[in-house]
């Protein structure tokens, strides 16, 4: 499937949003990495084929919805007691504080490359503060488009989480990953995006 020119839609249930943490500190044996998904999540891509730099993506991530699906290493497996208590943790106002910044948005600036391997430079906001990211990427041609980047989470104001007086924490930074099927055509202003 090739991308023809207009504006398709994606995000959760067509799409996985994974976010990949690592320990850090001396006592890194006793925690877990961690995979969280977020479960509730949209995007939009514009896609200009004559003009591929005036292409846009735009991805809002719901941060209520960010859910523990997988801990990794540590001295003991990951309970559903600790799921629960991570997940308030990152409701909380030392990380994420989704009552007061409920979504997450990623608006592009630039982007370059071709379908098959790219690169997306934009803006990510979180908890209100907005910094460039470059999210990599590149599609299989056959409707599977999935990439990466790298965020530092003290850029945005979110403190690591770390215990036994910073013995254990997280690292700083924190390893994004997507996978799209099948990107749904949107309807523009009189007309429907083409496929070829």
């Amino acid at each position: 499937m090739v991308l023809g020119e207009g504006t398709y839609g994606f995000g959760s249930p067509i799409g996985r949003l994974l976010i990949r943490t690592s320990r850090a500190g001396f006592g890194r044996k006793a925690g877990h990495d961690l995979t969280l998904e977020a479960t509730r999540w949209t995007g939009e891509a514009v896609v200009v084929t004559g003009d591929p730099g005036k292409s846009s993506v735009t991805v809002t991530v719901e941060t209520g919805s960010l859910t523990v699906r997988e801990g990794t290493g540590g001295l003991k497996p990951l309970t559903d007691a600790d799921r629960t208590e991570i997940k308030h943790l990152l409701k909380g106002e030392g990380l994420l504080h989704t009552a007061q910044h409920p979504v997450i948005v990623f608006r592009s600036t630039s982007v370059t490359g071709t379908p098959e391997s790219f690169e997306i430079t934009g803006d990510l906001t979180i908890k209100g503060r907005s910094h460039p990211v470059t999210v990599h990427g590149g599609g299989d041609g056959d409707g599977l488009v999935c990439g990466w980047a790298t965020v530092t989470q003290s850029t945005w104001g979110i403190k690591p989480y770390s215990a036994f007086l910073g013995a254990l924490r997280l690292a700083d930074d924190v390893r994004i990953e997507y996978a799209v099927t099948g990107l749904e055509p949107l309807p523009g202003p009189g007309r429907s995006p083409e496929r070829s």
